[in-house]
């Protein structure tokens, strides 16, 4: 086989353009057909590029007496992020939108859909993930998912944002095994005002153990201004309401409605 022959079948092999290969390697989409056709050969920069993306030696590629691709032995015990890398060949749409590629595949990926170990993108997985909506092991974006998670709306093992759910989850409204935030829902809740097994609220509490200046609990109930233990009788909803109306600020009073709205 001639060197653009082997060219060809390689790029095929690994699901490559001739645009995506001429992009991946700097050069014109004329330069990978004249290669292919076996009318110019590439420079030794980028023969060694070629080696190293679609893992062959040059003696492969340059001797035409070769026709089975040289591995190396350590290509024969390759780890599991070796495999990973090999599905992460680098692909990018010519597309754009808002000026970025439809799609991009890669280790850096940036694109509308991004995927790779440190991805940006509308829509982003990786590693490493910042986007819109953004899934990964760190995750940052509006809509976030990850191990470590940040966004307007997060879901992780740590989890912070404006709507937070985690095993450790900070956020505006907070839920998780523990939990913190202005309203907090958690097996270890603290909050302005919370819910949990201990529940902690600046201004509320409910839960099996709550501590707070208003305090509903089933075991424990330790409130600065009310107490009560056990689940609350028809009776003593509109107290709990008179207390909550009589000193929660006023900025809060959303959230205290939300509040009244759970108690009810």
């Amino acid at each position: 086989m001639t060197f653009g022959e082997k060219l060809s079948k390689l790029r095929k092999e690994h699901n490559y353009t001739q645009e995506q290969l001429a992009d991946i390697l700097g050069v014109s989409r004329q330069s990978i057909s004249k290669w292919e056709s076996d009318i110019a050969y590439p420079e030794t920069e980028k023969l060694i590029k070629l080696g190293k993306l679609f893992e062959c030696s040059m003696d492969y590629l340059l001797n035409e007496e070769i026709n089975e691709k040289q591995g190396n032995k350590a290509a024969e015990k390759e780890s599991f992020w070796d495999k990973i890398k090999k599905q992460l060949h680098e692909r990018k749409s010519e597309k754009k939108v808002f000026g970025m590629p439809l799609y991009h595949i890669g280790k850096n990926a940036h694109g509308f859909f991004a995927i790779g170990f440190k991805a940006r993108g509308v829509f982003s997985l990786g590693l490493m993930s910042r986007g819109i909506v953004s899934v990964g092991l760190l995750s940052l974006g509006v809509i976030s998912l990850g191990a470590l998670s940040l966004g307007l709306i997060s879901a992780g093992v740590f989890s912070a944002g404006m709507l937070a759910v985690g095993s450790v989850a900070l956020g505006l409204f907070a839920a998780g095994a523990i939990s913190i935030g202005l309203i907090s829902f958690g097996a270890l809740s603290v909050g302005c005002f919370s819910v949990g097994a201990l529940a902690i609220g600046k201004y509320a509490s409910v839960g099996d153990q709550a501590y707070g200046m208003i305090a509903i609990g089933q075991s424990v109930a330790d409130g600065s201004i009310y107490s009560h233990i056990g689940d609350l009788t028809t009776a003593d909803i509109p107290l709990v309401i008179e207390w909550l109306d009589s000193n929660i600020p006023a900025p809060l009073g959303w959230a205290k409605e939300i509040f009244k709205f759970f108690i009810r």
